[in-house]
Formats: C-alpha cells, structure tokens, sequence
C-alpha cells in the first residue's frame, strides 16, 4: 500500500452513531454486489454509514474526488493512488470463468480490428487492453463506448467489452464471446480481482471491524441476493444463485493479492492510465 502522509482516523465510538457524521459508502450496482448490500442493510453498522450504490467507475470517482469515504472500486485504480487502504477481507474476484466481464463480437477473434470499451468500467477494460499486449500479442483500436452506445449494433471486425447484469441479457446476442476472468487465469495461472473495499485514508478500527462482520454475514446470505433483483431482471433466480456461488469469489487472500499485485504491475508497464 501507499501511504502519502499521516492522516487522523476519524473518530468513531459504539453508541455515538446518531452524534456523528455517517461514513459515506459507494458500493456497485450490480447483482455481484448484493450480498455485500445485504450484510451492510442489516449489519450492527448499518446506523453508522452513508451507502450509495453506482457504475464501478463513478465509485472510484467518488472516492478520488472525497464524495465518499469508502468505496467498492475497480482496483485499476489503485495503480495511481498515493495513498489507499485495503478495508475488510472481501472483495468481487473471480478464479476462472466470471460470466460478466466480456468480450463480445460477431466477428471471429482474428479478424478483429477495433474494441469498444465500456464507460462503466476501469478494471475491465484495462484488463483487455493487458490480455490484449500480454497474452493475445495482438494490437487493436481502441474506442470509448458511451452509454448511448448500441453494443448490438457493432459493424463487421469490431467487439466491445461488456460488464456486469447486461451480459445476461446481452451475451446471447454475440456469436463469439471470450470470458475476460478465464482468459486472464490461462495466462496468469492465477485469479482475477476486479473491486475492492478501498479508502483514501485510515478508518477507525472499531468501524471497520464491524464493516468486515457486515460483508461476512452478507455473503452468509448470498442466495438472499435473488431477492434484489427487480421486475423484469434478465437473469433469473437460478442463474444469479450459480453466479454468486461458482462464478464470483469473494475473500480476499494472498493469492488474490498476489493477482493484484501483478495487475498493476502491468498497468504500470503498459504505461496504462485507466
């Protein structure tokens, strides 16, 4: 981690909450996130936070910009932060097939020329720009994919990069699809951390231990999550239980850390600004 300056912890104490300004939280609008949502609704530090829900990029933005104080941020990020902490033992990784961080084309792969990227994105994106240089050793176009962009409408040689709950109304669209986290696990051999629980500055101990507790007992619940989803959602009950429990891995150990690590190493590499 890095560490810039010290910086004061906010004060924190049990039975203040109602005395005290709220920590402000961004966590990820997508179904991978609900049983974090889930363990900080009900959780003994649901009267201590502030939660917004957002895109992984505007998390990051409010994070960077101080409009939050704690956020779920793609950890592309983390690679031009002075300073971060890594809160809790949780974070959105996956060990092979993700199912959400596509790359989607109706065009064979070698005959590819140009890659949209998703505005929603940071830690997606900049991974098929890596897998791109790394392990493809292929060069492409890139071009930004703003939110009017009509991913079912792309031209002959191009393919985007498509993220989150739109891959399981989306992807069966494409005749070509390439899954992001298992391409990253062939030539890595290891996982893939998209987010993580990251601050710019320390927080208290006694916050962030009841934080922790929260994200656990959310994840206890995972199969809850199919109670988020909205009318009309394009996954079904089933398809997000699988998901939460063989697609998505949710603690963060050495291994992810050492994928993280490499991640950035990467970015640096690459000279990649996210």
């Amino acid at each position: 981690m890095y560490w810039s300056k010290k910086i004061e912890p906010l004060h924190l104490s049990a039975g203040r909450t109602n005395e005290m300004e709220k920590i402000k939280v961004s966590a990820v609008k997508y179904i991978n996130s609900y049983p974090f949502m889930i363990g900080l609704r009900d959780g003994e530090v649901a009267g201590m936070i502030d939660l917004s829900v957002c895109h992984p990029s505007e998390c990051a933005d409010r994070l960077i910009s101080g409009k939050s104080d704690l956020g779920l941020i793609p950890v592309a990020m983390i690679a031009g932060m002075k300073e971060y902490h890594l809160v809790g033992d949780y974070c959105l990784s996956t060990n092979g097939e993700v199912r959400t961080v596509l790359l989607v084309s109706n065009t064979t792969f070698d005959d590819i020329s140009t890659i949209y990227l998703d505005y929603r994105s940071r830690s997606s994106v900049t991974l098929c720009r890596i897998l791109a240089a790394k392990a493809w050793k292929r060069e492409y176009r890139w071009l930004p994919a703003p939110e009017e962009f009509d991913i079912t409408a792309m031209s002959h040689g191009e393919a985007a990069v498509m993220i989150g709950d739109r891959c399981f109304e989306y992807a069966r669209h494409f005749r070509y699809r390439l899954d992001l986290g298992l391409e990253w696990k062939k030539f890595t051999g290891l996982p893939f951390v998209f987010a993580c629980w990251v601050s710019t500055q320390r927080l208290p101990e006694h916050f962030t231990t009841l934080f922790n507790k929260a994200l656990s007992e959310g994840l206890e619940r995972r199969n809850e999550a199919v109670t988020l989803l909205q009318e009309g959602a394009s996954a079904t009950p089933e398809e997000v239980i699988f998901y939460l429990n063989h697609n998505i891995d949710f603690r963060l150990d050495d291994r992810k850390r050492e994928a993280l690590t490499k991640f950035i190493e990467y970015i640096k590499d690459l000279k990649i600004i996210p």
